[in-house]
C-alpha cells in the first residue's frame, strides 16, 4: 500500500481509536464531582476506573484471537456500538453499582478497538515503516488524552453537568462508525473459528478475584489482610489462573498463546507493560484527583494542570516513532523512557498539598515522556517478532498485559491511598482536637463538609499521594530491567517474516582446488530483493 492508501485506511480507524481514548480521559477531572453526586468513597472512585480496564483487559485478547479469525472492519464497527451503548447507559446511571456496570460494557468495547487498532496497523504497515505510523496513533492518543480532561472539566463546569462527559462521545463514535465504512479497505482471510471461551472465563475470574480481594483488604467496614476471607480470595484466585495455563496449553486456539508469550522479546515486552499500565494508570487517575481534592482545583484548572503530561506523551511519542522510522533503532528509546518514567514518578513523589504547582508541571511532563517513548514501541518490538496471521493476538497480549497492569495499579494503589487518607486525616483531626466521627475517612464528598474538616481532608489527600507515586516509580524499575534484557533485532521491511533461504550454491577456488566458500543464511527483509540472491559473508 502507498503512502495515501494508508493514510486513507487509518482515517476511520484513529477516529475510532480517538473516540475511545477521549471517553477514557474525559472521565477523570469528573469523577471527584460523579463522586460526590453519587455519594461515593475512594474505594468507589477507584473501581469506576478499574471496572472499565478490567473489563478492557479481559475481552482484549479475545478480541485479538476474533482479528485473526473474521473481518477486522467488522469487529471495529461492532465494538463502536458496544461502545455508544455503554456510554449512554452511564449518562444515565443515578447509582454507583449502575455505574460500574455501564463502565464494563464501555471496557468491553475500549478492549476491541485497542486491540482492532493495533492488528489492522500491524496487518498493513511493515514494522520497518510502522514506527511513524505508530507516531501518528500516538499523536491522536495525546491530543485525546490531553483533550479529554480539557473537556470533561469544561463540561462538569457548565450548565450540562458530569452526565454529558458519557453523552458527548455518543455523536464521535458514530461520525468514527461512518469513516470507517468509508474508508478502511483490508482484505480478509477466512480461517475456522476457535475461541476458547473456557480461557476467557477462568482469565477474567482469576483476575478480578484478586483484584477485588485488594481492593477491601485491610479495610476495617470488610476484613483484615489476614483472615478467611483472604486466604479464600487469594487462593481462588490462584487456582483459578493456574487452571488457565493447563487450558491454554492445551486448547487449539488460545485466548493467551503461550508459544508467543514465551518468546523472548514479547515476554519482555510483556513485563515491562504491565509496570507501565500500573505507572501509567495508577498516576494520571489519581492526578486529577490531586488537583481538585488535594489542591482545590476546578475541574477545568485540573484538565489544564495534566497538560504538561499530555505534552510530555505527544513528544515522546511522535519524535520516538519518527527517529525510529529514520534509523530503524529501537531498543535505546524504550531504555530513555523506562529511565523517564522512574525519574517522574520519583519525582511525584515528592509532592504533597503545598509543593508548587510549577513543580508538578515539571516532575508529571518527565512522566509524559517516559510514557510516550514507551507505550507504543513495546508494540512494535513484539509485532516485528511474530508472523502477520499472529500479529492480532501477539497485539492484544500486549495490549492485555498493559490493562491487566492498569487495573492493579488503579485497585492496589486506591486502596493504599484510601487507608493512607484515613490514617493522615486521623492524625489532622487528634491535632485540631476534632472527633474522628466529625471526618468522613476517605469520602469524596468535601463540599459537604466543615471548613476545618475539610482543610485536614485536602491535607491529608494531598500527602498521601506522593506515596502512591514512590510505589508506581518502584514499580517502573520492573520496566527498565525489562527492556534493557530485550535483544534488538533490525525492523523487517515487509509485513510479514520472510523465510530463511539457505544457499546451497558453492564456489570454486582458484586453479579447481576444489576450495569452497561458506555463506550465511539470510533473512531477506524486502521483497525486492531476489530469493536467491546470494551475500558473502566478509572474514567468517
Amino acid at each position: 500500500m502507498t503512502h495515501r492508501q494508508i493514510m486513507e485506511a487509518l482515517t476511520g480507524l484513529l477516529a475510532a481509536f480517538f473516540t475511545a481514548i477521549l471517553s477514557s480521559t474525559i472521565v477523570a477531572n469528573a469523577l471527584p464531582t460523579i463522586m460526590s453526586d453519587l455519594k461515593g468513597t475512594q474505594t468507589d472512585f477507584a473501581w469506576v476506573i478499574t471496572a472499565a480496564l478490567l473489563a478492557n483487559a479481559a475481552t482484549t485478547p479475545i478480541w485479538g484471537k476474533l482479528a485473526d479469525l473474521y473481518n477486522k472492519k467488522l469487529l471495529v464497527q461492532l465494538s463502536i456500538v458496544v461502545f455508544v451503548a455503554g456510554s449512554v447507559m452511564a449518562g444515565l446511571s443515578a447509582t454507583i453499582p449502575l455505574l460500574l456496570t455501564a463502565r464494563v460494557i464501555q471496557g468491553v468495547a475500549m478492549g476491541g478497538l485497542t486491540a482492532l487498532a493495533q492488528a489492522i496497523i500491524g496487518s498493513m504497515i511493515p514494522p520497518r515503516d510502522r514506527g511513524k505510523y505508530s507516531g501518528y496513533m500516538g499523536a491522536v492518543m495525546a491530543v485525546g488524552t490531553a483533550g479529554g480532561p480539557l473537556l470533561g472539566g469544561f463540561i462538569v463546569d457548565s450548565p450540562l453537568g458530569w452526565r454529558w462527559t458519557f453523552f458527548v462521545c455518543v455523536p464521535l463514535a458514530v461520525v468514527a462508525l461512518i469513516l470507517l465504512q468509508v474508508t478502511l479497505k483490508i482484505q480478509h482471510v477466512r480461517r475456522p473459528a476457535k475461541i476458547d471461551w473456557l480461557g476467557s472465563i477462568l482469565l477474567t475470574s482469576g483476575v478480578s478475584l484478586l483484584l477485588i480481594w485488594v481492593s477491601f483488604a485491610g479495610n476495617p467496614e470488610y476484613y483484615d489482610w489476614w483472615s478467611w476471607q483472604s486466604a479464600l480470595m487469594v487462593g481462588g484466585g490462584i487456582l483459578l489462573l493456574a487452571l488457565l495455563v493447563v487450558v491454554e496449553s492445551r486448547v487449539a486456539e488460545p485466548i493467551i498463546p503461550l508459544k508467543i508469550i514465551s518468546e523472548r522479546t514479547t515476554a519482555l515486552a510483556i513485563w515491562a507493560s504491565v509496570a507501565v499500565g500500573v505507572a501509567m494508570f495508577g498516576s494520571s487517575t489519581f492526578l486529577g484527583q490531586y488537583f481538585q481534592v488535594a489542591r482545590g482545583a476546578t475541574p477545568t484548572e485540573a484538565g489544564l494542570l495534566t497538560l504538561p503530561m499530555i505534552a510530555g506523551n505527544l513528544i515522546g511519542s511522535v519524535v520516538s516513532g519518527l527517529l525510529i522510522s529514520r534509523t530503524g533503532k529501537w531498543k535505546r528509546y524504550l531504555v530513555a523512557g523506562a529511565v523517564l518514567l522512574i525519574g517522574g514518578l520519583g519525582l511525584g513523589g515528592t509532592m504533597d498539598h503545598t509543593t508548587d504547582l510549577w513543580k508538578a508541571g515539571v516532575f508529571t511532563a518527565i512522566l509524559g515522556l517516559g510514557l510516550g517513548m514507551l507505550m507504543q514501541n513495546l508494540v512494535l518490538a513484539v509485532q516485528n517478532t511474530v508472523s502477520a496471521r499472529d500479529i492480532g493476538t501477539a497485539s492484544a497480549s500486549v495490549a492485555f498485559f498493559r490493562s491487566v497492569g492498569g487495573a492493579i495499579g488503579v485497585s492496589v494503589l486506591g486502596a493504599i491511598l484510601g487507608n493512607r487518607v484515613q490514617e493522615l486525616a486521623a492524625q489532622g483531626f487528634a491535632a485540631a482536637g476534632i472527633s474522628a466521627a466529625g471526618g468522613s475517612g476517605a469520602a469524596l464528598n468535601l463540599a459537604d463538609m466543615p471548613a476545618p474538616v475539610r482543610d485536614i481532608m485536602r491535607a491529608a489527600y494531598g500527602d498521601a499521594t506522593a506515596e502512591i507515586f514512590l510505589i508506581a516509580a518502584g514499580t517502573a524499575v520492573v520496566a527498565l530491567i525489562a527492556v534493557l534484557l530485550i535483544t534488538e533485532r533490525p525492523l523487517r521491511r515487509t509485513v510479514d517474516v520472510q523465510p530463511a533461504v539457505r544457499s546451497a550454491k558453492a564456489a570454486q577456488g582458484p586453479a579447481g582446488s576444489g576450495h569452497e566458500v561458506r555463506r550465511e543464511d539470510q533473512r531477506f527483509e524486502s521483497r525486492q530483493e531476489s530469493p536467491t540472491a546470494e551475500l558473502t559473508s566478509a572474514g567468517k
